[in-house]
């Protein structure tokens, strides 16, 4: 017997539109993300859902709303926080603008003090600023490893969702059910690595749709 996983994340919210690191800070869907929670509504609407897995962040709750909407058959809603977005720390409700700014001025500060960039000076100093600024929050968004000051990295999330996915294949199976999962951006990176079998380098780039969902066939 099939049974289907339907995974969608949550549509965008205040502090997405914003670029603020969001992390396990509560931030409102936009009105953009409410189109966006809707459209992925509207393209599960046909599909059968008998039960739906949420995290506490009203954005996941929210979205999940939308779609259930069209699902009456769905009698069971829970919350299980194994698969909440990753958490970034101290830099949780700061501005990534924000942020590539103090880390490019501070090493800018850092080779000044070792002379290895005094003759940058005006526009040349601006560009330098925001070019390593801007690697730096690459790395912190896009690295595998690097975890934000008492933040987690991408592998602390990889672990506890891989924790929940186990849980959740023996759930189906035993109660032969379709499920629904309304999911954060970077804990649904960990889930398609394991469901479509990518490599990590293939995880990291991955550009998770906001108005959209993953459909996985599990045999029960």
């Amino acid at each position: 017997m099939k049974k289907h996983i339907y995974l969608f994340r949550h549509g965008e919210t205040y502090f997405n539109e914003d670029h603020r690191f969001t992390g396990w800070l509560d931030s409102k869907l936009s009105p953009k993300g409410i189109r966006q929670a809707k459209k992925i509504a509207q393209k599960l609407k046909n599909k059968r859902i008998d039960v739906a897995f949420q995290t506490r962040l009203s954005r996941s709750k929210d979205t999940l709303k939308y779609v259930l909407k069209y699902h009456p058959e769905c009698k069971t809603i829970i919350v299980n926080d194994k698969m909440i977005e990753r958490s970034y720390g101290k830099l949780q409700g700061k501005w990534h603008k924000a942020f590539v700014k103090k880390e490019g001025t501070d090493s800018y500060k850092t080779l000044l003090q070792w002379h290895k960039i005094d003759h940058l000076h005006g526009k040349e100093r601006e560009r330098f600023v925001r070019k390593v600024g801007e690697a730096e929050l690459k790395i912190i968004r896009r690295s595998y490893n690097v975890a934000p000051p008492k933040g987690e990295s991408v592998k602390m999330v990889e672990k506890r969702v891989l924790s929940f996915i186990k849980e959740l294949l023996k759930f189906m199976k035993r109660e032969k059910v379709n499920v629904a999962i309304s999911a954060h951006g970077n804990s649904m990176r960990p889930f398609r690595r394991y469901f479509e079998k990518l490599i990590i380098k293939q995880m990291m780039e991955l550009e998770n749709p906001w108005d959209d969902y993953f459909d996985y066939v599990v045999e029960v």
